[in-house]
This record gives C-alpha cells, sequence and structure tokens, in this order.
C-alpha cells in the first residue's frame, strides 16, 4: 500500500506539469494558427485529455473487464460535468459561448441519446443491454460525423493578420508543448489511476465501483488539471471545448473502439449512471443560459454538489 501511495502522488505530480505544458501548446497554437480557443479545446485538447480514458479501456477490455469500462466511460462523462466544470468555475465564471449552446452542446446531447439507443437496441431494456461490435462501430461512425463537423471551423475561419501568425519554428514548438503535455498526461494518469486502485482493491473495493469512481475520476484528472490551468490564465474557451470535446471523445470514439474490441454490457446499476449523465448534461445546457450565458461558482457549486452526491450515493449502493 505504500508503494501504491507513492505512485499516486508522484502520479499528481506529473498531471500537474503535463496540464501547464498542454494549456501553453493549446493556447499558443490556437494563436499561431488563427483558430479559435473553442475549436482547439474540442479537438486537439480533448483528444489529448481523452487519451487516458482509451488506453485504459483499450486493456481492461482486452482484459474482459466490462463493468470496468462501462463504468470509466460514463463516469469520466459525469466527473467532466460535475467535478471538472464545478470546480473550474469556482475558479472563475465560464463563459459559454454562443456556438457551444447552438451547436456543440446539441451535438453532446445527440451523442448521448445515440449511445442509450443502441443500448437499448431495439426491445431489450437496459438491464439486459450491451454495447456489441456493431454498436462500436455506428458510434465511430458518429465519431467521424463530429470531426467532420467541428473541421467546418477550419474552413470558415478568417485568416489572422500575418503580424499576428506565427513563424513555423513558433508553430513547431507549440505542437511540442501540446505532444508533451499529452503524453505526460497519459502517463500521470495512469500512475495515479494505478495507485489509487491498488489502494483500492487493497480495501475490497468492488471492481464496478472503482470504474465509476477511482479510475472514472482518475482519468478525468487531465480534464480538471488541464481545465483549471487553462482558466486560472484567462483560455475560457479551452476550458469549455475541452470538457464538451471530451464527453464527445469519451462517448464516439472511446465506447466505440472498447465495443469493437470486446462488447461491453450494461453492469449492475449501468442504468442509472446514463440516466443521471442524461441528467446532468440537460442541467449543464439549462445552468449555461442562465446569468448572461456563464456557468457561475453558484452553478459550479450545485454541480459539484449532485455529482458527490451521486457518487456515494453509487459507492454506498444507494443507486442501481
Amino acid at each position: 500500500m505504500i508503494i501504491d501511495g507513492i505512485q499516486l502522488l508522484a502520479g499528481l505530480a506529473l498531471l500537474l506539469a503535463a496540464g501547464e505544458s498542454l494549456v501553453r501548446g493549446a493556447a499558443g497554437l490556437a494563436q499561431g494558427l488563427g483558430l479559435s480557443p473553442l475549436f482547439v479545446g474540442l479537438t486537439l485538447v480533448a483528444f489529448g485529455t481523452s487519451a487516458p480514458e482509451l488506453a485504459v479501456n483499450a486493456i481492461a477490455s482486452l482484459r474482459g473487464q466490462g463493468d470496468l469500462s462501462f463504468g470509466n466511460i460514463i463516469g469520466s462523462n459525469l466527473a467532466n460535468i460535475g467535478l471538472v466544470l464545478g470546480t473550474a468555475s469556482l475558479v472563475a465564471p465560464l463563459a459559454i459561448q454562443p456556438q457551444v449552446l447552438r451547436r456543440d452542446l446539441p451535438i453532446m446531447y445527440a451523442a448521448t441519446g445515440f449511445a442509450v439507443l443502441l443500448l437499448v437496441d431495439g426491445w431489450r431494456s437496459l438491464a439486459t443491454s450491451q454495447f456489441d461490435r456493431v454498436d462500436g462501430a455506428l458510434l465511430l461512425v458518429g465519431f467521424v460525423v463530429f470531426l467532420s463537423v467541428a473541421g467546418r471551423d477550419l474552413m470558415d475561419r478568417e485568416e489572422g493578420d500575418e503580424d499576428e501568425v506565427h513563424h513555423g519554428r513558433a508553430v513547431a514548438a507549440d505542437v511540442g508543448w501540446l505532444l508533451l503535455g499529452a503524453v505526460g498526461l497519459a502517463a500521470g494518469a495512469r500512475m495515479t489511476v494505478g495507485g489509487a486502485e491498488g489502494l483500492a482493491f487493497a480495501l475490497g473495493v468492488p471492481e464496478l465501483i472503482i470504474g465509476i469512481t477511482i479510475v472514472s475520476v482518475g482519468t478525468s484528472l487531465p480534464e480538471l488539471v488541464t481545465s483549471i490551468i487553462a482558466v486560472r490564465k484567462g483560455h475560457i474557451d479551452l476550458a469549455v471545448g475541452n470538457v464538451v470535446g471530451s464527453n464527445l471523445f469519451n462517448l464516439l470514439l472511446v465506447m466505440g473502439v472498447t465495443a469493437c474490441l470486446r462488447p461491453v454490457p450494461t453492469p449492475v446499476g449501468g442504468a442509472a449512471d446514463l440516466t443521471a449523465l442524461c441528467g446532468v448534461s440537460i442541467l449543464l445546457g439549462l445552468l449555461a443560459r442562465t446569468a448572461g450565458n456563464h456557468i457561475t461558482r453558484s452553478n459550479g457549486v450545485l454541480l459539484l454538489l449532485i455529482y458527490c452526491a451521486y457518487v456515494t450515493a453509487r459507492t454506498f449502493g444507494g443507486v442501481g
């Protein structure tokens, strides 16, 4: 247990350093290429911070740990909204751009609803359903559609002033910081999750609960660290885009790849987890339209309380 604790602390330290690197590279790249920080957050940063979920779930799928895979993906999306956005809004109120309300949040709703429909699969109930390989392929198709929609920002953007666009060497440096941060986040998250898992297994915590709590929070640490650092540096769009994009990556890419490797069944309590995810997603949209399209500190406290209450209920058997 001592080694697990040391690994946990070392992983958290690496996460902080890698988060700084990722935000530095992403912000510089957005400025250097004339891209909006929101687009960078939705795509490049979201992919970098979703890498831990992809790695953890691919390994879990190959090992036949379906409960861990399901709990990690759905739990990560719950953590992104409740924990990550809730905490980030305590640092500073989060301004929500009209594009997020008009396009990005509806896409996230559509992806969540699509996943639920695939899981029900006709007349089966959620309690006896699974994401099979066909479902996984359809989710990956949905991911390609999302990328094509997001990619329109590249084609519609206005060319920046020559004086404002970085030269090739500066762009290459930004890409280097971005890649270094992504790799560091993946490694740090893996170390953190490994240490936390070791402690949890030693204490006899069930696999599903580990997935919905420790692993999901652990693999959401890149989003949490990156979003907090981005908000502290004034890159609000980068933080919001990171969370929305990461949820889309998790549902469409990570679940799609995982189900293609091996079908992912609905574990006990999985229906409650999906229902909770739909509920907090809708709540996020409602909160984002209040206070002049800002997620205020009081909104953040509400999101955090809801997330903590649900995780506590799941952990101690009150839900599902």
